[in-house]
């Protein structure tokens, strides 16, 4: 029986072995604590008939955890020197396959449909490089993937932002954006010392549960999106200047504050106190002022 990967003494063989050494420039920290692996492949709830997708397997530690649960597991790794390395660590689990591809650049759903059954049971699970934790999160939610949720460790400081409520400091944008389509919820923190090399900031896992159909009907999701993200463009602005300035060349002041008014907001709010259901009102309304005077 091989020993599992995710070991201190285990990890710096396999590096020693292939002289491998890190790249700062892709986010690379290895998870070296077994108790920690098993508790994020926990959080993903699988059964024997899941299929897994794993962004960044590193030498394989979280991959040898999921492909002990689940049925199949497709590893996107961007990083060539790790192929012959994870050709190794995986040999004992034929089910699992690493593509070797940016996440970002790839046809997740394109790969969904070659390696999976048609209506599968599939989750996200992955350690993410910390340096492109966000985009890969939204990508992954614009794409529509028939997946039932993601199970992602990532910066605790991201972690706060995503599962943020209105009024709170950390509430943004990327709150929003994420709860549209999840039910967000920070499930674990990790500490720095469990992984190779020690990163700079503090991890936390997070489980984002899909919603069936979005947190809110909007007459314009693109639209949706561009409100929100207009709106805290500058955080300690109000909602009617942030907006006025985003939309200085399309839309005038008046009937800006005319569609504010319209949804029930207040032109002196700040942004990060209104609701998901706010912004879903003033981004109709928005749209419909807009069209009007076209």
């Amino acid at each position: 029986m091989t020993k599992d990967i995710a070991t201190p003494v285990r990890t710096k063989m396999i590096l020693e072995k292939y002289g491998f050494s890190f790249k700062k420039s892709l986010g690379q920290n290895f998870l070296i604590d077994l108790n920690i692996l098993n508790r994020i492949v926990d959080f993903a709830e699988l059964t024997e008939n899941s299929g897994v997708i794993e962004i960044g397997p590193g030498i394989g530690a979280l991959t040898e955890q999921l492909a002990k649960r689940a049925k199949k597991v497709v590893a996107f790794e961007i990083d060539g020197r790790l192929l012959p390395i994870l050709a190794e660590t995986l040999e004992p689990y034929p089910h699992v396959k690493i593509i070797h591809e940016d996440v970002l650049k790839a046809n997740v759903k394109q790969v969904i449909a070659e390696e999976f059954e048609d209506g599968q049971d599939l989750m996200v699970v992955a350690n993410l490089p910390y340096y492109v934790t966000t985009p890969i999160i939204m990508k992954l939610l614009n794409d529509h993937l028939p997946i039932r949720g993601l199970v992602v460790m990532l910066q605790k400081e991201v972690a706060d932002r995503i599962a943020a409520s209105p009024g709170t400091k950390d509430y943004g944008s990327l709150s929003i954006a994420v709860q549209y389509f999840t039910e967000a919820k920070m499930v674990m923190t990790v500490p720095k010392t469990v992984f190779i090399p020690q990163p700079n900031v503090d991890s936390a896992v997070i489980r984002l549960t899909k919603r069936p159909t979005p947190a809110i009907k909007v007459e314009n999701e693109e639209f949706f999106f561009t409100v929100v993200r207009a709106s805290f463009a500058q955080r300690r602005k109000t909602i009617f200047n942030n907006l006025t300035s985003h939309f200085k060349q399309t839309i005038e002041k008046q009937t800006i504050e005319k569609a504010l008014l319209d949804a029930g907001i207040d032109p002196k709010r700040r942004g990060e106190t209104l609701s998901i259901e706010e912004f879903g009102n003033l981004s109709d309304s928005l749209n419909r002022f807009f069209k009007n005077t076209d």
